[in-house]
């Protein structure tokens, strides 16, 4: 996989942004990926952290400045 790198034996994953399913920016589904879960979950909680807490949009922006788009190879 192109998020996952050897550094001697042992793979690392990185927290990337998804170029393929992403709906906007692909921030969730990095997140999905690197925890290994479904990135619709992702997307729900999203929406309860926005109507709940309204830091949502904020967190969202923040991580779509911050993670790196992943390598289309």
């Amino acid at each position: 996989m192109a998020n996952e790198q050897t550094s001697g034996s042992r793979p690392y994953k990185r927290l990337v942004r998804i170029h393929r399913g992403r709906m906007i920016a692909g921030v969730r589904s990095g997140f999905g990926h690197y925890f290994n879960v479904d990135p619709v979950l992702i997307r729900l909680l999203w929406i309860a952290f926005v109507l709940l807490a309204g830091t949502g949009i904020l967190v969202y922006l923040i991580a779509w400045i911050v993670m790196p788009l992943e390598d289309p190879s």
